[in-house]
């Protein structure tokens, strides 16, 4: 079997210098991001190799940079190193999930927590706005939405929690549950989790960090049950 491929290159490119002209940013910092969203986008399959060679050549850059961004995706555990194949985008088994997931009912319960104490008028309207569209998605089918606008909605609540360790915590352990979501055909049922982020929204309305946190809670647990039972 063949193995997987770099895509062709994006529209964006990398300049060659160490540093954008454009951003201030490092060229490796912005490697790692780009290719980070890549990964949790799908356009980066799991088994995909990370050739430092061929994406040095893709982005115009030198390897040294690329292989920073690499080193990067692996401790992020979003890519692999193998024996003969460098570094991989990562496959996530189903043990593997569902210990992500009782990680993340952990992670998820505190957040709620913390954003029901710091709820704004402003955290209302971009909650409210995207369980309007996320209703609408439901309704329609249309899976790969569905996932982004899951991630959007527990995105905006782990940012209004004001604490970055776990932010930082949630997005790693975030990053790998969407690769595995991407490739099962296991959903947990996109209305019942429309319906789950209603009572988390009404939750973190009530001002009531109990409430939001078991909502939360609540929500990751029956995921983490199907994912069990699947298995």
């Amino acid at each position: 079997m063949t193995s997987p491929t770099i895509p062709p290159p994006a529209s964006m490119s990398v300049p060659a210098q160490e540093t954008d002209l454009q951003t201030g940013e490092r060229v490796g910092e912005l490697l790692y991001r780009t290719l980070r969203d890549r990964i949790i986008s799908g356009e980066l399959r799991p088994g995909t190799r990370l050739s430092v060679p061929a994406l040095a050549e893709e982005f115009q850059v030198s390897r040294s940079p690329v292989r920073d961004a690499v080193i990067r995706l692996v401790q992020d555990e979003l890519a692999r190193e193998t024996m003969n194949r460098g570094a991989v985008v990562a496959r996530i088994e189903a043990d593997e999930l569902v210990s992500l997931y009782e990680a993340r009912e952990a992670l998820e319960w505190a957040a709620a927590r913390l954003a029901a104490e710091r709820y704004t008028p402003a955290l209302r309207r971009r909650l409210l706005a995207l369980l309007t569209e996320h209703r609408q998605v439901a309704e329609a089918g249309d899976f790969a939405r569905h996932i982004e606008l899951d991630a959007a909605f527990h995105s905006e609540i782990r940012q209004a929690a004001q604490s970055p360790v776990l932010a930082r915590m949630l997005d790693r352990v975030q990053g790998r549950v969407l690769i595995a979501m991407r490739s099962t055909s296991l959903t947990g049922g996109m209305k019942q989790a429309v319906a789950d982020h209603q009572a988390i929204f009404e939750a973190l309305g009530s001002g009531d960090p109990e409430a939001a946190g078991e909502a939360a809670r609540a929500h990751i647990s029956r995921l983490k049950e199907l994912l069990r039972a699947a298995r």
